[in-house]
Parts: C-alpha cells; sequence; structure tokens
C-alpha cells in the first residue's frame, strides 16, 4: 500500500522493521535550531534518520529569498541518497506533534515527484500516547541514489504581485492571525501580510487531539476559503514557505490536488520595500 499524505501511528507500527519504509524526524525549533537533533539522538522512534530544517531541508539564503529558501536539486537529491531513499522506498515523515515541520520534507518529495511520502499523524505525541517503543540507536541506512523527476510548478513573488489585482489567485498565508493581521510579528523585519491573501492557520487543520481533521472537514473548511477558486488557482504562504506545507497537505488529504506554494514566503516578500503590505483583518 502506498501512503502518500498521512499514516497513522498504529499502521506505521504494523510495518516495523520493514525494510522498504524510510523513517525521518524533522523535529525543529525556530528558537533553537539544535533542538530537534538533540531530541533526536536521546530518544526517536526506531530506524528513524534525522533530517535538519536548515541544513537538509533549506538552501543558502541570499538576504532576498527568504529564511529557509529551497535547496538546490542535485544538493536535496544528494541528501535524500545518503538516507538511504530512492524510488523504491515509502518515506514517512514526523516532528514532535503537529506535522508542521514534517510537511516540508513530506512537501519536498512530492515536489519531486516521489508520492510515496507521508507524515506520521499526530507525531512523536502521538506515537507515545499510545505506548510505543523509542530509542537512542542512531541508524546508519545504505546509502541509495534519489532521481528526482522534474519539479512540480511553484509560485513567486513576481507572479503573485503580477496578479495581485485581477485576484486570479487566492494567497492562503498559513501564519497565526495576530502576524497575519500585522499586529505583532517575532520574526520579520516587516509586519502584515500580502495584499489580498486570506489567512487559513495551519494550526486550524488539527484536532483537538493533535492529528489532522477528516478528509470531508477538512475539504468543508478548505471549500469555503477557496469559494470558487480552483485549486491550481491557490498559493500556499506562511513566514518562510515551511507551515505553509502543512496546508498544501491538508488540501492533499481533502482531495483538492493542484495547489502550489510560494516558497520565500513573507520573508522574501519583505525583502524588497517596493512591495506592497497590507494589515488589519
Amino acid at each position: 500500500m502506498k501512503y502518500s499524505t498521512l499514516i497513522s501511528a498504529e499502521e506505521l507500527a504494523r510495518h516495523a522493521g520493514d525494510p522498504v519504509f524510510a523513517i525521518v524526524d524533522c523535529r525543529y525549533d525556530l528558537s533553537d535550531a539544535g533542538a530537534g537533533e538533540r531530541a533526536y539522538r536521546a530518544a526517536h522512534l526506531p530506524g528513524a534518520i534525522y533530517m535538519h530544517l536548515e541544513r537538509d531541508l533549506s538552501g543558502a539564503k541570499t538576504g532576498r529569498n527568504g529564511r529557509h529558501p529551497l535547496p538546490d536539486i542535485a544538493a536535496l537529491a544528494a541528501t535524500f541518497g545518503r538516507a538511504g531513499i530512492d524510488g523504491t522506498r515509502q518515506v514517512v515523515a514526523y516532528d514532535q506533534g503537529s506535522g508542521a515541520w514534517a510537511a516540508r520534507l513530506w512537501w519536498l518529495l512530492h515536489w519531486l515527484g516521489h508520492e510515496r511520502a507521508a507524515v506520521l499523524d499526530g507525531g512523536l505525541d502521538r506515537w507515545r500516547a499510545e505506548g510505543r517503543a523509542l530509542t537512542d540507536a542512531i541508524a546508519s541506512p545504505q546509502p541509495a541514489v534519489f532521481a528526482p523527476k522534474p519539479p512540480s510548478a511553484t509560485s513567486s513573488a513576481d507572479e503573485i504581485l503580477r496578479r495581485i489585482d485581477d485576484r486570479s489567485l487566492l494567497v492562503l498565508d498559513a501564519r497565526a492571525p495576530e502576524r497575519y493581521r500585522g499586529d505583532v510579528e517575532p520574526i520579520d523585519p516587516v509586519a502584515g501580510h500580502i495584499p489580498g491573501a486570506c489567512n487559513r492557520p495551519y494550526v486550524e487543520n488539527l484536532t483537538r487531539e493533535g492529528v489532522f481533521k477528516s478528509a470531508e472537514a477538512l475539504r468543508r473548511e478548505f471549500v469555503a476559503v477557496m469559494d470558487d477558486t480552483r485549486p491550481e488557482a491557490v498559493v500556499h504562504q506562511c513566514g518562510s514557505g515551511v507551515t505553509a506545507c502543512h496546508n498544501a497537505l491538508a488540501m492533499a488529504i481533502a482531495g483538492l490536488a493542484g495547489s502550489r506554494l510560494y516558497p520565500g514566503s513573507w520573508s522574501e516578500w519583505v525583502s524588497d520595500p517596493a512591495r506592497p503590505v497590507a494589515r488589519g483583518g
């Protein structure tokens, strides 16, 4: 069976030791870039390897391409190959719980045509809550060759700026409402949002139990926000192109295929003072 969006802890446990599965720990903390790797070394899912958001899943910053730009494709393919990931592997990404960081790896794999990639629903928190085993043993995967397919389409600041007035794109901002409105901005130098963007905080994709809402519930909620917009005209954005992947995943779960990511997101948008900024609700 191919898992292309989510996998439950119960389902993953049934595949314990399955050589087809490649499990990747993506835990990260914006306030402490080393915290996720330290947590991995202390305890992680059996067989899991670690990928660091900045070192492995982001590219070089120029000051004008956002805080977490996309990696160079050849470099990313080499990272996947070192992790033992090739076209035959079922990849499962997880983080502490919400999937906010794991969704970045999920998106990158799908971006390069690897559809056998899923996020562990509920992450490590759910795995622990169900009493499942952890280990501190560091896995050493057999290197493989990851052959990327042509990358799927993304959006850009230029495209959004060009289409900002005709409203032919729907930009969905995954940040918290107070950051979207511009009430606060704890990370980037300018507060506010892209004019015309709608706010869909990624945390709204989750239940109170910390797992994703049902496909039916997610579809109802996204369709309500999208109104008559086709999924192909939806662009996901956040602070740096990471948590926006969570909304892309949620739409995929809902069966709303074809939405795109604006990888540079707000941190890239505000690097050029000529780009317009909106504030308020």
